[in-house]
């Protein structure tokens, strides 16, 4: 199967996670909403809204170990069946989950210590941010963000490919085989690091194309509009003055005003619509490319004492094991 077939067929598990984000972003806002009036009459309208937050980012944690995580782990399987084996079944989406009967303890342990395998990664990168930290200066520190900000993104597509090989070692527990991807990356890092094209270029592309096709629509018909924004433009000088300060000329002017909502709606329309349409499809050719890399060479406890040395994460939940 093509990247694009594996693609399209997992598509669904993709659009049921951004109804999932929906009904998450609904959670948090109705409980903090309702406490927020449940306490109203009692003068503590703020503390009754904190606490509805805090409520519903609880629920929202449990619909995201119990629900989201299990979307996301029944798409990876597909993925990974569907580049490993050069087949998905025809009713895909039910295959997804049937794939995880009776290993919901193992994808749940993995899922806890993804955050281990993020710290190892970031541990790692910390030597690379030194590139820029020497440089100093602002030059420097936006070396640093830049190529911070780079490694966070590639750590998202490789936890994801973690937990491919995590379900594609059915027989390991999910501690070692995640273990055996991270060690996987850096022992074929010059294999892998073709995904940074990949992963950036597509990116890069998606945000021009549907970030600036966002931002022309949303800037077109706030033009339509230029009262509005210019009541909005003096609202918001005077909330940027009300310290005795200078507003900004973005704020202060309707038509920057009007420009700057507007790329401010781009960047968050494309960053969904990335994450949902266009993030899978990039995710499919790196997963094919780490899956073929461990395949051929599958890691060891040697490979494991190797990165020990390098990566205190790592040894620690090699001890694990």
């Amino acid at each position: 199967m093509t990247n694009f077939q594996v693609y399209r067929k997992t598509l669904s598990f993709s659009l049921l996670m951004f109804l999932v984000d929906l009904l998450m972003i609904a959670v948090v806002a109705g409980c903090a909403t309702a406490g927020f009036f449940i306490a109203k009459d009692s003068d503590l309208a703020i503390l009754g809204l904190i606490i509805g937050f805090i409520l519903g980012i609880i629920l929202v944690a449990l619909i995201n170990i119990f629900l989201k995580n299990r979307i996301k782990a029944a798409q990876i399987a597909m993925m990974t069946i569907g580049v490993n084996e050069g087949a998905l079944p025809d009713h895909t989406f039910k295959a997804g989950f049937e794939e995880l009967r009776g290993r919901f303890a193992k994808i749940t342990v993995f899922f806890f210590v993804t955050n281990a395998i993020k710290g190892i990664f970031r541990q790692l990168g910390r030597t690379i941010n030194k590139v820029g930290t020497a440089l100093g200066g602002n030059t420097g520190n936006a070396i640093t963000s830049t190529i911070d900000s780079a490694i966070q993104t590639l750590i998202g597509y490789l936890c994801d490919c973690c937990l491919g090989w995590v379900l594609f070692r059915k027989e390991e527990n999910s501690a070692k085989a995640a273990c055996e991807g991270a060690v996987i990356f850096f022992k074929h890092g010059k294999t892998l690091i073709r995904n940074i094209g990949r992963i950036f270029g597509m990116g890069f592309l998606s945000f021009l194309l549907i970030g600036g096709a966002f931002f022309g629509i949303s800037y077109l018909i706030f033009a339509q509009f230029p009262q509005m924004f210019a009541e909005l433009a003096n609202e918001a000088s005077k909330i940027a003055t009300s310290d005795g300060g200078t507003a900004p000329e973005f704020l202060s002017n309707p038509t920057t005003f009007a420009v700057f909502v507007a790329a401010i709606l781009g960047i968050v329309m494309w960053s969904v619509i990335h994450s949902v349409l266009v993030r899978p499809f990039i995710l499919v050719g790196v997963l094919r490319n780490f899956m073929a890399a461990g395949k051929q060479d599958i890691p060891t406890e040697q490979d494991f004492a190797l990165l020990d040395g390098k990566s205190a994460r790592f040894a620690k939940l090699h001890n694990t094991i």
